[in-house]
């Protein structure tokens, strides 16, 4: 199987799951336990938790960015009003911290730099100038 296709298939699977993780945690965000939103502080660790694990295990700021395109495409698609006129995401201060707290999450995870070749460059044994 040639390269791009196994890494489109990837890209694909990881849109998939971003969507799963989106829709589960923009059903449960707008759960609270008195003044605090418990639902949108487990939902946005689970998002950043997939998105991080995407971009560490496969070195690839694109996976990351599909599963983030995944999770937004479907925030965006159920915050819709549904033909029985009900909607999942409100209106709301807390609907819209929602959708801007997931895409402020896909943005710092795709576009932090990558810091390997950071660890790659300090690793390497510097040579002593010739004092002769």
């Amino acid at each position: 199987m040639p390269h791009w296709i196994s890494r489109g298939l990837s890209w694909l699977a990881a849109a998939v799951v971003g969507a799963v993780y989106g829709v589960a945690a923009t059903i449960a965000h707008s759960f609270t336990w008195g003044p605090v939103p418990v639902g949108m502080i487990l939902g946005a660790i689970a998002c950043a938790a997939l998105l991080i694990a995407l971009r560490a295990l496969t070195r690839d700021r694109w996976a990351a960015l599909a599963a983030g395109l995944g999770m937004l495409a479907l925030i965006f698609v159920i915050s819709q009003r549904g033909p029985g006129g009900s909607v999942i995401v409100p209106n709301t201060p807390l609907g819209q911290i929602w959708t801007f707290l997931v895409g402020a999450i896909v943005l710092l995870v795709v576009a932090f730099p990558d810091l390997s070749k950071l660890r790659t460059t300090s690793a390497r044994p510097e040579t002593e100038p010739d004092r002769s």
